[in-house]
């Protein structure tokens, strides 16, 4: 097939997108309304979660005398993934490897043997690329270098989008997973941009409410003598996508993972009409495509549409 009929055969076919996270709850604190949103427009939208969280802690208060949760966190964090993904219209996949956990102490712990994160990079992003040649996404979303926030499962899954996204296309590499797909554009999500975090609460402040954001703010400012600027970004806001409408179910989302999510904590201390009038949008940065496409977008299909 040429190239001229290859992209048009693209251009007929639906629009795919796939979000790579490290844990179940991830999905849902990041990029939820802007998924929801594209599968209630009929794009076709699937989350990979690289490990079951086995390793998690009980971070709602409210369940942490849940025989369930004591006794098997791992399967009952597979139902709540299942609960988040009914409210989002979304397809999910289990990537099947195993939670590294958050090291704590000073000097850190070494990771558990066998964990995610000290995965060789071609056997951790093997089933990625698998599934990358059967979903045939034209979008994927990851995190940055940092993994959002340095948690290695973050890193890791941050490494594994990156080898499917320039691996998947190739046929020489990744043998017996599949026919080849190139994914068109790759994104990092810009979940916790100190941008939206500022504009909310000035809108606060100005209104006369407390911010839950003060004290953020504040650290910006004190690690930051000349400018009281927040830090820059490692990669920029290039695409923000409009998702105001969709709030709710990613809120509804955010609840189904009962035993990560406290619904009286941080994810819920603005309601969502505030956040509605503020920032009504979820923020991405673009870091590779091969389609032609002018920024800043609004779109993450904006040239391949």
């Amino acid at each position: 097939m040429s190239t001229a009929s290859s992209n048009t055969s693209r251009r007929q076919e639906p629009l795919r997108l796939l979000a790579v996270h490290a844990h179940p709850d991830d999905e849902a604190s990041k990029g939820a309304a802007m998924m929801a949103s594209y599968a209630a427009q009929g794009v076709e939208v699937m989350v990979a979660t690289c490990t079951g969280g086995e390793r998690g802690s009980v971070l709602n208060p409210a369940m942490e005398s849940n025989a369930a949760a004591k006794r098997d966190l791992a399967g009952l964090r597979r139902t709540e993934m299942a609960s988040a993904r009914r409210e989002l219209g979304i397809q999910h996949r289990w990537l099947g490897f195993m939670d590294s956990g958050l090291p704590e102490g000073d000097p850190l712990p070494d990771l558990p043997f066998g964990c995610f994160a000290l995965e060789p990079l071609e056997h951790a992003a093997a089933p990625l690329v698998k599934l990358v040649r059967e979903f045939r996404p034209h979008v994927i979303i990851s995190y940055d270098e940092n993994g959002g926030y340095p948690h290695p499962d973050h890193i890791m899954a941050h490494k594994v989008a990156v080898e499917a996204f320039n691996a998947a296309g190739d046929a020489d590499r990744y043998p017996g997973t599949g026919e080849p797909w190139e994914p068109l554009k790759l994104y990092y999500d810009r979940a916790f941009n100190p941008e939206r975090f500022t504009a909310l609460h000035h809108a606060l402040v100005d209104a006369g409410m407390d911010s839950p954001y003060a004290e953020r703010i504040a650290a910006w400012q004190e690690a930051d003598t000349e400018g009281h600027q927040p830090p820059a970004p490692t990669h920029p806001t290039t695409t923000q996508i409009q998702c105001g409408d969709f709030f709710e179910a990613r809120d509804r989302a955010l609840k189904s993972h009962r035993t990560q999510v406290d619904p009286e904590g941080f994810f819920f201390a603005v309601d969502a009409d505030t956040q509605r009038k503020v920032w009504p949008w979820e923020d991405y940065s673009l870091i590779q495509s091969k389609v032609e496409t002018e920024l800043p977008e609004t779109d993450l299909f904006a040239g391949i549409r």
